[in-house]
C-alpha cells in the first residue's frame, strides 16, 4: 500500500497516475513522445535506456515494467543482464554503449555527464537530438523512480503482469486508456 491514501487500487506508477491525472496526464505525454514517438532510436534502444535508469536506482516496479517491455520488443534476459552489468560490452551498437553511459551518468547526477561522453555518442553516430532524448529519458525515469519509490507504492510480485502491462506498452504505448485503468486483481490489464 501506498505511504499516502489513493483514490485508486492501482499499482505503482499507474495509481499514483490515475490519482491525480491533472499532472499524470502531461507525463504521460511526455513518455508517450520520448519512448514511442517517432525518434531514429528505435522503441526497444528508448526502453533499454529507461530500464537501465531504474534498475540502477533500484526501483523494482518500473525495472520489472520497462524490461518486460524490453522483452516484449525483442530483447531477452543475456541483453538487460549484460546492459545492467556491462554496458560497454552488451550485445547493441557502439551508439548505443555510448548513449548508454550518458543515461547512466544521468542517474548518477546530471553534472556527471562531460563533453567527452557526448564527443564519444557524437563518435558513434549519436546525432544531438538522440543526446537530448536520451538525457530527458533518464531524468524523466529518475523522476518516476522516485515518484514510485517515494511514496511507497504496491509492486506486484507475478511476472505475468508485467507481460501484460509490456504488452498494453508495446500496442496502445503511455497514454491513459479512454476507458481507463483496471486493477490488478482483473484478469487482464489496459
Amino acid at each position: 500500500m501506498a505511504y499516502i491514501k489513493l483514490n485508486n487500487q492501482l499499482p505503482g506508477i499507474t495509481g499514483l497516475l490515475e490519482n491525480r491525472p491533472d499532472t499524470g496526464d502531461h507525463i504521460r505525454a511526455l513518455t508517450q513522445v520520448l519512448l514511442r514517438g517517432e525518434s531514429s532510436l528505435t522503441e526497444m534502444e528508448r526502453e533499454l535506456i529507461a530500464t537501465l535508469v531504474s534498475y540502477r536506482n533500484e526501483c523494482r516496479f518500473c525495472t520489472s515494467a520497462h524490461a518486460a517491455t524490453v522483452k516484449a520488443l525483442g530483447g531477452d534476459d543475456e541483453l538487460l543482464d549484460k546492459v545492467f552489468h556491462d554496458a560497454d560490452n552488451a550485445p547493441v551498437s557502439d551508439k548505443m554503449k555510448a548513449l548508454l553511459n550518458i543515461a547512466a551518468k544521468v542517474q548518477k547526477l546530471g553534472k556527471e555527464v562531460k563533453e567527452e561522453d557526448v564527443e564519444r555518442a557524437k563518435k558513434h553516430g549519436a546525432t544531438d537530438v538522440e543526446i537530448h532524448d536520451t538525457v530527458l529519458i533518464a531524468a524523466l525515469f529518475c523522476l518516476y523512480n522516485r515518484y514510485v519509490d517515494g511514496l511507497g507504492t504496491y509492486r506486484p510480485e507475478d511476472p505475468g503482469y508485467y507481460e501484460k502491462l509490456a504488452q498494453r506498452l508495446v500496442t496502445v504505448g503511455y497514454m491513459r486508456p479512454r476507458e481507463g485503468v483496471i486493477p490488478v486483481a482483473e484478469t487482464t490489464y489496459r
